[in-house]
């Protein structure tokens, strides 16, 4: 009896000391994980104080009576923003562009022009590394967005942040009928894209093919994209004269990324805009 009753302390001892190890690991991956997600939390609010930042220093959202003034008269069309390119090269001399996306609130950031596509994945526009990143054309096009495709990279961020909703085009119904349009304002040309097509692509696809002029290639690349879009477009008849942006975001999965492709369809000097 005695030696039952030891031993039963013994094991009562051997699994109090086993639950106290487990509630210790379990309290430290709590730790850890709460870590992790304050680490994130407070990366994504520097990214994104820093563009609010930015957009206060260069940009100037116009007035919604302005907005329905153009609907009325499209010749006399305008940005829906102004943007200071002085102030912007004042903080970083490779800037090339801003992107706005009339039907996603809160897309309007700085694009760069980097020597390579790796400088500016975690790099934001005043130089301090962020998941954010900035936005930014691809190395191997020219930069001033006259490339028969331009390619334009940003993250998809949880928070909605950079191109974090640009999948909205495809998993929500409106999004295209509130707009079908985006802009790229330059020092010297305030350009309007139409939305042709919206998709999930392989990150090896032709999606993502440069072309060093227009030719029967690009005319068969143009057809291609618009039969690939997951949502109904309006893109008309495309021609050999057209100029194309592809906005490219990751999707989460390593062998794909989701884009959003438009085709120039207004080329205003800036100093109207």
């Amino acid at each position: 009896m005695g030696k039952s009753k030891k031993n039963q302390k013994k094991k009562s001892k051997a699994t109090d000391v086993l639950l106290t190890l487990v509630l210790i690991l379990a309290i430290g991956i709590f730790c850890y994980a709460a870590y992790n997600l304050y680490h994130i939390y407070t990366e994504y609010k520097k990214g994104t104080d820093e563009y609010n930042k930015i957009q206060q220093m260069a940009v100037t959202e116009k007035a919604p009576d302005s907005v329905q003034q153009q609907e009325e008269t499209p010749d006399t069309l305008t940005p829906p923003i102004e943007v200071d390119f002085a102030a912007l090269k004042g903080v970083n001399e490779d800037v090339v562009g801003w992107i706005y996306i009339e039907a996603l609130e809160g897309v309007s950031y700085p694009v760069v022009h980097g020597t390579d596509n790796e400088e500016y994945l975690h790099t934001t526009y005043e130089g301090n590394y962020n998941f954010a990143g900035t936005i930014f054309v691809d190395y191997e096009n020219k930069g001033n967005f006259s490339d028969c495709n331009t390619l334009v990279y940003g993250h998809n961020m949880k928070n909605g942040s950079m191109f974090g909703n640009l999948k909205d085009f495809v998993q929500k119904e409106d999004t295209y009928q509130k707009s079908k349009y985006f802009w790229i304002l330059t020092p010297r040309n305030n350009y309007r894209y139409e939305i042709i097509s919206a998709y999930t692509t392989s990150v090896s696809s032709d999606t993502y093919t440069l072309f060093k002029g227009p030719g029967e290639e690009f005319r068969q690349y143009l057809n291609k994209i618009v039969s690939y879009s997951e949502i109904a477009t309006t893109p008309g008849e495309l021609t050999l004269q057209d100029r194309i942006v592809t906005l490219s975001t990751c999707t989460g999965n390593e062998a794909t990324r989701f884009v959003v492709q438009g085709k120039l369809v207004d080329a205003l000097p800036a100093s109207q805009g």
